[in-house]
């Protein structure tokens, strides 16, 4: 059993084969290595080892303050082997091979900086104008590449639209030869035809009259005296085919409901032209009594006679003012 005071027979030196390398075992007497022999601290052999004492061990027990680190050993480091023709250098002091090239007699010469860029005058610098100009012209270039691309491909269009439609004429050049097909002069509708009743055949008490502002007529010209049996106006209206009509007239009363007989062809109709209060005109204004009416006519092609007059059973105290046509759909 081993304990702290025996840790076996081998001598203490044994235990610490590099002693030799400390400092302390230095000043101990400890040697290198020997053929045969131990190394390390010196101390008692195994013969002198007496029983009952501990061995001495290599961590020798010191009076406080003896031993001493950090002390600069007594002899001092010279440095490295002198070069020929150099000075001796001394520790602690910078040698030479250390210092900057330029600090030798004859060294390099100290390094100069880039020189300052001229932005004027007649030093040579980055030739700004010229590569402002140059891409200027780029982006012309490019421009005029797109503008030509534009149009050329708009003829490629037009030229493909002749081929696919030879019998199609351009735009700037008119036709040679007029159309003959009757279908392309109906497809836009005939304007129908409109007139001042003061302009139309007028019959019995019935006369021109200007005294009631408002008329739309020419000169704001209407027909008047209108309220007698056998007063009337007669309208020849030309129309482009034979069908349904609304007859429209802008007529004029005093804030009373009127009414009138319609004659077409020579025959008179059944329901009499309607010419109420639809604007709820006051009684007695005949200026603010201006309103719109219409009655549904079948006309022929061509030339119609259409007659409107007061006759026994009519309210016909009305002024009136225009007629025309529209289509009655």
């Amino acid at each position: 059993m081993t304990t702290p005071g025996n840790n076996g027979a081998n001598t203490p030196e044994d235990d610490d084969p590099f002693g030799y390398l400390y400092e302390d075992g230095q000043a101990q007497g400890a040697t290198p290595p020997r053929t045969g022999g131990g190394y390390g601290y010196p101390g008692p052999t195994v013969g002198q080892q007496q029983p009952g004492v501990p061995r001495t061990s290599y961590n020798q027990v010191r009076t406080v303050g003896e031993r001493q680190y950090g002390q600069i050993p007594q002899q001092q480091y010279q440095g490295p082997p002198q070069q020929q023709g150099s000075p001796q250098q001394q520790y602690g002091r910078p040698t030479a091979q250390y210092a900057a090239p330029e600090t030798y007699p004859g060294g390099a010469p100290p390094r100069q900086g880039p020189p300052p860029q001229q932005t004027g005058g007649g030093g040579r610098g980055p030739n700004t104008k010229g590569l402002l100009i140059g891409a200027v012209a780029v982006v012309a270039a490019v421009v005029i590449g797109i503008a030509v691309a534009l149009a050329s491909n708009s003829g490629d269009k037009n030229k493909k639209d002749d081929t696919a439609n030879p019998g199609k004429s351009s735009s700037s050049q008119p036709s040679q030869q007029p159309s003959t097909d009757p279908s392309a002069s109906a497809s836009a509708p005939a304007e129908l035809p409109k007139d001042d009743a003061a302009t139309l055949t007028l019959g019995g008490s019935a006369q021109v009259g200007t005294n009631v502002p408002g008329a739309k007529g020419t000169g704001g010209a209407f027909v008047g005296n209108f309220n007698n049996v056998g007063a009337s106006v007669t309208w020849k209206p030309n129309v482009p085919k034979a069908g349904s009509y609304k007859l429209n007239l802008q007529y004029g009363i005093p804030g009373v409901d009127a009414n009138a007989t319609i004659t077409l062809n020579g025959k008179a109709e059944s329901r009499p032209m309607n010419m109420k209060n639809f604007a709820h005109s006051p009684a007695g204004d005949w200026a603010k009594g201006w309103q719109n009416t219409y009655a549904i006519v079948q006309l022929n092609k061509g030339v119609n006679e259409i007659k409107l007059s007061c006759e026994q059973g009519n309210q016909c105290n009305v002024n009136l003012d225009q007629f025309w046509l529209t289509p009655a759909s």
